[in-house]
């Protein structure tokens, strides 16, 4: 009977180790949050919203006496070197093997490819296994289909232009040789750019989760946080779209080559995006997304050769269409683009919310 008549003490019970560790109220009203609760949920326990559940739960909480019950404001998070310095290796690898691709020449150049790719894939993998891009065991294990279809969409942007040209002219008659000028031409101008922004992008991530975590203490109200955290989600995004379209145009400008500023502008974006999303535990959107671009990028390619069997000429107006309005990066730049904006949408709903961003032990 103790229990029906006093539902909050059954509901602290279910959640007593939140209310344990909880520092304010909002960390509670944010667990709840993440657990389903909402305010008609909390108006079954007579109080207006969230919020002031996650109040009266607090403050019924025994506690010690040297435990102080205001909150205390998170010890501001700063850069470390470790972390620092591996989000700089890609884009130094990528360097080195773009140097490596111009300086080779022959049955040299395809060697010289393949080490400097195995290189870029291997700092790749150090840069975000550690620090703000690093994921926790717990998400790493859902996100490894992510992965995958990251691996694809970095092809793409590597060979995937000029072999749409080369299958539009009716080739490719032989494997791509690494030269920028070939007849199946690598872009190495956009990769080189995605692989720089690595750095800036670590620094955004670090710079979102710090500022939101002092934002979730200073906040009063479950809304509240929404309202401070949306400019904020949009302007670190802004920030790091800054960051790459400038190394866009510097490797465009520094290799003598396209830069393809929409196409690797619109692929970093929806990296971007992806990553920061599964940082914060949102893995199953990011995989889908992720997949159901390489998807289209796949399909695009393959209705080119297919076009070319008898009667089935029509598969490829789609794929002209789009060539014929932006060139070949058209099509990566379109799906990249959409699938962008698909996650921006999605990631204004999720990481705007108190309980993206509960306290972790993130040693960064």
């Amino acid at each position: 009977m103790s229990g029906l008549a006093d539902p909050v003490k059954v509901l602290m019970h279910r959640h007593r180790e939140l209310c344990e560790r909880a520092v304010d109220p909002l960390e509670i009203a944010a667990g709840l949050e993440a657990h389903g609760v909402t305010d008609r949920t909390a108006a079954r326990f007579r109080h207006r919203d969230v919020f002031s559940l996650a109040e009266e739960m607090y403050a019924r909480v025994p506690r010690d006496a040297e435990t102080p019950a205001g909150t205390a404001a998170p010890a501001p998070v700063r850069a470390r070197a470790d972390w620092a310095l591996l989000a700089l290796l890609p884009g130094a690898l990528c360097t080195a093997a773009v140097a490596g691709l111009h300086l080779t020449h022959g049955q040299q150049r395809p060697i010289a490819a393949a080490v400097g790719a195995l290189a870029v894939a291997l700092g790749l993998r150090a840069a975000l296994a550690r620090g703000p891009l690093g994921l926790k065991d717990h998400i790493r294990s859902g996100s490894r289909a992510t992965g995958l279809w990251t691996c694809w969409l970095a092809a793409y942007a590597l060979l995937g232009d000029g072999l749409l040209r080369a299958a539009l002219a009716g080739g490719p008659d032989r494997l791509p040789t690494g030269a920028s000028d070939g007849p199946w031409p690598l872009a190495a101008a956009p990769v080189l750019a995605l692989t720089l922004s690595c750095a800036p992008a670590a620094w955004c991530a670090h710079l979102f989760a710090g500022r939101a975590r002092r934002k979730l203490t200073a906040s009063r109200s479950l809304e509240d946080f929404t309202a401070s955290a949306t400019p904020l989600l949009l302007g670190t995004f802004a920030l790091y779209l800054c960051s790459l379209t400038a190394l866009s145009a510097l490797c465009g400008t520094v290799l003598d080559e396209p830069a393809g500023h929409a196409q690797a502008i619109a692929l970093g974006a929806l990296l971007f995006l992806a990553r920061l999303l599964t940082l914060h535990g949102f893995t199953r959107a990011p995989a889908l997304v992720l997949a159901a671009t390489a998807t289209a990028q796949a399909t695009a390619l393959a209705t080119v050769f297919a076009a070319r069997l008898p009667g089935w000429d029509l598969l490829i107006t789609p794929v002209k269409t789009v060539v014929g309005m932006g060139g070949p990066a058209g099509v990566p730049t379109a799906t990249c683009g959409a699938a962008a904006l698909v996650l921006l949408v999605h990631a204004t709903r999720r990481l705007t919310r108190a309980s993206a961003h509960t306290p972790t032990d993130q040693p960064w």
